[in-house]
């Protein structure tokens, strides 16, 4: 069965959609169907379900009467299969698989760092008209753009990056203008369990880096600890 990490143009997109927040609104079902397949097995039930297998786990699908994915519950329900699904591929041995989260003011991405031309989890900082301090003579008004309220923002990515492994933080800037300090010093008051596996951060122009230009750095900053 093809890894997530081989997927590419359209499965690509419907992959990093399901994971994206906030929940995406525009997911057709014809692109989910085609990267579940490309993915795993999928069989067509007398009742008209779909049951969808990787990697020892199922998942059993109600399709769409409309071209869109509907519900929030769906697309968390395919976000947890392609979870459960991918750590049964990686088996014993990734639990302490090293992580890479590259954060700024735009989005956060989330690596398992060991790997070659891995998928990142996408995490946006925001819902239009939602999420956003209106301060504008304040701080929290800087760069000319509206920064996240930390909670809202830096509260998912924390809840992404729960479980085994250590944490390499990259990020632009300093200080306040900062996303990936701001998030350290979240991580430890809110999420201590989180910031105990962050092992290091660096500065980087994560916008002019490629993802394997990324995790290269990444994999050169753990090795040269061992």
């Amino acid at each position: 069965m093809t890894s997530s990490a081989a997927l590419t143009g359209s499965h690509l997109r419907a992959y990093n959609a399901i994971f994206q927040h906030p929940l995406s609104h525009n997911l057709e079902w014809h692109d989910v169907y085609a990267m579940l397949r490309k993915l795993g097995q999928i069989e067509e039930q007398s009742n008209g379900h779909l049951r969808v297998t990787r990697h020892g786990q199922v998942l059993v699908l109600t399709p769409s009467r409309t071209k869109d994915v509907s519900g929030a519950d769906e697309i968390m329900a395919l976000r947890h299969f392609l979870e459960r699904s991918e750590k049964a591929e990686a088996g014993p041995q990734g639990t302490d698989t090293p992580w890479l989260l590259v954060i700024d003011h735009q989005e956060a991405l989330i690596f398992r760092a060991e790997m070659h031309g891995a998928v990142p989890q996408q995490i946006l900082p925001h819902e239009p008209g939602r999420y956003f301090r209106h301060e504008h003579h304040s701080k929290d008004f800087s760069r000319g753009e509206e920064k996240p309220e930390p909670n809202s923002y830096f509260k998912p990515v924390a809840e992404a990056l729960q479980g085994h492994g250590q944490i390499l933080v990259f990020g632009s800037g300093t200080g306040a203008s900062s996303e990936m300090d701001q998030f350290i010093a979240w991580v430890k008051v809110h999420r201590p369990e989180v910031a105990r596996r962050i092992i290091g951060s660096l500065v980087v122009d994560g916008h002019h880096l490629s993802a394997d230009q990324l995790l290269a750095k990444a994999r050169e900053f753990y090795s040269s600890r061992h």
